[in-house]
């Protein structure tokens, strides 16, 4: 029983030393993929930022069109709104007389 209380914990220990180092290898690995996770990202902003200008011009673009297409819808909708109202009331002329 006595060599088991003295062999346990230098078990214990050893695995206890391979298991901080695994540990600390794992942290410098990890510390070099969020490097590199970085860089990815930074090259992303600087793509999106670049592609911005673009996505300015093509919403300033849209715009315009919406507006436009606004204009004609309501200039058609009002024609047509006037020639209902000048057949009712013809119809209601005749219907009067």
């Amino acid at each position: 029983m006595e060599t088991l209380n003295e062999i346990f914990p230098i078990i214990l220990y050893g695995l206890l030393i391979v298991l901080v180092i695994t540990l600390i290898v794992l942290a410098i690995k990890l510390i070099g993929t969020l490097r590199k996770v970085d860089e990815v990202v930074d090259d992303v902003n600087g793509k999106v930022k670049s592609l911005n200008g673009v996505f300015n011009v093509i919403d300033t673009a849209t715009d315009a069109i919406s507006g436009v297409s606004d204009k004609i819808v309501s200039i058609i909708s009002g024609a047509i709104g006037a020639l209902v109202k000048k057949k009712t009331k013809k119809k209601e002329e005749e219907e009067d007389e």
